[in-house]
């Protein structure tokens, strides 16, 4: 167990030891509107306005009633547990709002971490139980829009019950500190995945301090076994629901204070279809009679589509909402917007509305783009318990409420203000102009104020994963998406559709001066060019990179550069991007995106993972290692800072003990770190960091599924800046030096570098002092030798044997002489990695 507690104290003591200013950073996020999965609505049932939401992948939030706007409760996630943004299940307490329970997992970030989340404070902060020797969530799998998973007992706060994906029913009598298997539940995992669709505990049920009455839906349907199963003894025994519908797979459920179980249906696990087995086409709405044990298929008239939210008022157990996900059939008084229908019905589902049938507007709330979407993907409609007329629904791109469900026209409003949840691939800060951005799904945008709403590129095509601005004609812009490319020459006011591509999706690169355009396709080892905007490509010479990234030198329009993080090489172009040669050695596995410095011709930047940031201002011939710096995942480049001559540095990644996003004035010299563990949000996916180009201090950086966080210099800011302290690497190798023969007046000396280490040294430097007057006489050979006598420097040169993994040795020969050096005394070889 883990608890996440302040580090104010903390971080004031390093700022007194280190004598810093106090400056503060204040963070937020570039606001967009959602734009991604909300997967599910918990609202209490104790306290007005308490309503917690979840995402598959952006984390969870509470709402602020007061301020009509989401609090984020998950940015403190770590890069190293990025995974548990996919928050697959809520649970509050029902005899307590404040104490909130979260399931948290994704199975393929973070080797499949999966916690338990347990808040006593309405989320602001969390003591973290790992589950992962036990059970796995995954947040954003196939019916992720399901459940909840997650119950507190309503006879007893301490009691809970969690349904999981492979390993069946848990239960936990310590309020999730510790967890048993629910032997009585004979159920595992699912052909499809996800294993127990919801649990549901009835409180009329409870006796002796818990509930006897847990019903548990199961992912599957057909020969493959029972759905939907009872236990009338507190989960000591289950059986299977006789009469339940056995071709469907159960959604969601709902309970009444009558004894009546309303169930959705549909033939999948949603929120959409995944093969020809689970379509996600079809599904029912039916009521089951705990105490008759009758059931009634209570299916709106004339509907067949899959159905999955379904709400009882608890003011009125005849008073139901129900929503169908996955279809896409006009809404009403939105004529560009295809998706799913809510009704409502009075009478226990004998009779129903259909809200989008008899009418129904979307109020944007601000956020002009989703008049151009839908309210899709419905997995989840919740009643405000203590207003009926109030619902919310969950979607594909954000959550809607409505006030009036009985108005002839409801109106649907696009509450997410405060929640940002996309993927964002690149952005740009233009100097002199907007920040611009590209985003999965929803294209990105162009923003003048990053804390204002915007317009949403347009024409749109969806997921958009390449941007380039030329450097020094600002005014050109390009983006590519899954389907189309599109070219702005008034800073994004409006685009044009290229006329050809040669691939989807990829990145892109535009010269200085906007003439000639560079498309890496996705998953393409060919790059393409073009200097008509795409009216004519020609395939790009020695640059046979997949998925290169190519960069424009921000002065030159003849020069391009890319780090080929495959093979460890620098490729430049000097002829405008006909055709590419390798220059330096890198370390291989670095990121891809390399940083050119404005107003400077050569000056490049790049980040090379375990060996920190590595400068060039030859134009990528050479580069020399910036000291200090741990490790990188990214980095950008913003406005200087007040009296220096040079663009300000951001990176994320390592300098001394702290990881996070890092700034230096100074060209890395020294390193600040601008955000706090409060303000991770899952770290950048290694996507990109961006200084702001006309405000100093302003930084942008990618987040996993939080859109994009910006930081900015406020001295009202909570988030301390903290300058960092480098630690450099213990020193893992013997280093020697011997003589391999000699003669009068000469001989051949040998230095090896043997790693004694776990892990592998990426590039060697050492060095030595004669005594005797001996010095090296000739070339080397396996390395490189520079000084003058008596102290010499042997490095690898970027040569076949820089790499050095844990046992192995790295040698380099030479020549030597000197007046006896038959009896030459052996120098001490010395540098960083030498113990």
């Amino acid at each position: 167990m883990m608890q996440l507690k302040s580090t104010l104290a903390l971080t004031l003591g390093l700022l007194f030891s280190l004598g810093a200013n106090a400056e503060t950073y204040r963070w937020d996020n570039v606001a967009m509107g959602s734009g991604g999965f909300v997967s599910g609505i918990v609202p209490s049932k104790l306290e007005r306005g308490v309503i917690y939401a979840r995402t598959d992948v952006g984390g969870s939030y509470r709402w602020d009633a007061h301020n009509e706007r989401w609090v984020a409760l998950t940015d403190w996630i770590s890069e190293s547990d990025t995974g548990l943004m996919g928050v697959e299940s809520i649970a509050v307490d029902p005899r307590n709002p404040g104490t909130v329970y979260m399931l948290a997992g994704t199975s393929y970030f973070s080797n499949g971490k999966t916690v338990i989340m347990r808040s006593t404070d309405y989320g602001q902060h969390f003591d973290l139980v790992d589950v992962t020797a036990q059970f796995k969530a995954h947040g954003n799998g196939m019916g992720r829009s399901n459940g909840e998973r997650l119950q507190v007992d309503p006879g007893s706060s301490n009691v809970l019950f969690v349904g999981t994906r492979d390993n069946g029913l848990f239960k936990s009598v310590d309020s999730g500190a510790t967890w048993t298997h629910v032997n009585g539940l004979n159920v595992a995992s699912t052909p499809n995945g996800n294993g127990i669709s919801f649990v549901l505990l009835d409180p009329t049920s409870v006796s002796g301090g818990t509930a006897k009455r847990i019903v548990v839906g199961v992912s599957r349907y057909g020969s493959v076994g029972p759905n939907l199963y009872m236990s009338k003894d507190g989960g000591i025994t289950f059986a299977p629901v006789a009469g339940a519908p056995a071709n469907l797979m159960p959604q969601r459920a709902a309970l009444t204070n009558k004894g009546r179980l309303y169930l959705t249906y549909a033939n999948g696990a949603g929120p959409h279809g995944q093969s020809d087995s689970e379509p996600m086409t079809t599904g029912q709405v039916w009521e089951y009679n705990m105490v008759g044990g009758a059931w009634t298929n209570i299916t709106p008239a004339g509907m067949t589509n899959a159905f999955a939210g379904i709400s009882v008022d608890p003011s009125n157990p005849k008073h139901l909402i129900a929503s169908t996900t996955n279809m896409y059939w006009l809404q009403h008084r939105n004529p560009d917007g295809y998706g799913d229908h809510i009704f409502t019905s009075y009478d226990a589902g004998r009779s129903w509305v259909d809200l989008m049938q008899r009418g129904m507007e979307i109020d944007p709330n601000g956020i002009d783009w989703v008049k151009e979407s839908s309210i899709h993907w419905a997995g989840d409609v919740e009643f405000d318990p203590f207003d009926s007329k109030t619902a919310w629904v969950i979607s594909g791109n954000g959550v809607f409420r409505t006030t009036d469900l009985d108005a002839t026209t409801s109106v649907w409003k696009f509450d997410v203000k405060g929640m940002e949840e996309t993927g964002s691939f690149a952005a740009e800060a233009i100097p002199g102009g907007p920040f611009v951005s590209v985003i999965g799904d929803y294209d990105g945008f162009t923003q003048p104020d990053p804390s204002q709403y915007a317009l949403r590129h347009s024409p749109g095509v969806g997921t958009t994963t390449g941007l380039a601005v030329a450097p020094k004609a600002t005014h050109v812009m390009a983006r590519v998406g899954s389907n189309a490319m599109y070219i702005s020459t008034n800073t994004g006011a409006s685009w044009q559709k290229a006329p050809t591509m040669n691939g989807k999706f990829g990145n892109l690169a535009l010269s200085a001066d906007g003439a000639v355009l560079l498309h890496s396709p996705d998953g393409s080892t060919t790059t393409y060019r073009s200097t008509d905007f795409g009216a004519n490509w020609t395939p790009v010479a020695g640059l046979s990179v997949k998925d290169a990234y190519p960069v424009a030198d921000r002065v030159n329009p003849a020069k391009f550069y890319v780090y080929d993080i495959g093979m460890g090489k620098m490729l430049v172009s000097t002829d405008g991007g006909v055709s590419f040669n390798a220059t330096a050695t890198l370390p291989a596995g670095g990121n891809s995106l390399v940083r050119a410095t404005p107003g400077i011709e050569g000056d490049v930047w790049a980040c090379v993972g375990s060996k920190g940031i590595s400068h060039s201002t030859d134009s990528g011939a050479t580069f020399t290692s910036v000291g200090g710096t741990g490790s990188c995942g990214t980095m950008g480049l913003g406005k200087e800072a007040p009296g220096a001559s040079y663009p300000t540095l951001y990176m994320w990644g390592t300098v001394g003990t702290s990881r996070g996003l890092l700034r230096s004035i100074d060209m890395g010299a020294h390193w600040d770190r601008v955000n706090d563990d409060a303000h991770q949000y899952g770290g950048t996916l290694g996507r990109w960091v961006t200084g702001d180009m006309n405000t100093y201090g302003l930084v942008y950086m990618s987040t996993n599924g939080r859109g994009i966080a910006y930081g900015k210099i406020d001295p009202t800011g909570d988030v301390q800046v903290v300058p960092q302290v480098p630690v450099k690497p213990a020193p893992t190798a013997v280093c020697t030096y011997e003589l391999s023969s000699t003669w009068w007046g000469g001989g051949i000396a040998t230095v090896s570098i043997t790693n004694q280490g776990t892990e592998t040294l990426h590039g060697w430097e050492v060095s030595w002092t004669y005594s005797d007057g001996t010095f090296v006489s000739g070339s080397a050979w396996n390395g490189v030798v520079t000084g003058t006598a008596p102290t010499f420097t042997a490095s690898d040169g970027g040569g076949w044997n820089k790499d050095i993994a844990p046992g192995s040795t790295a040698s380099l020969g030479f020549v030597i002489a000197g007046q006896d050096a038959l009896n030459a005394t052996i120098p001490k070889v010395t540098g960083d990695i030498c113990k």
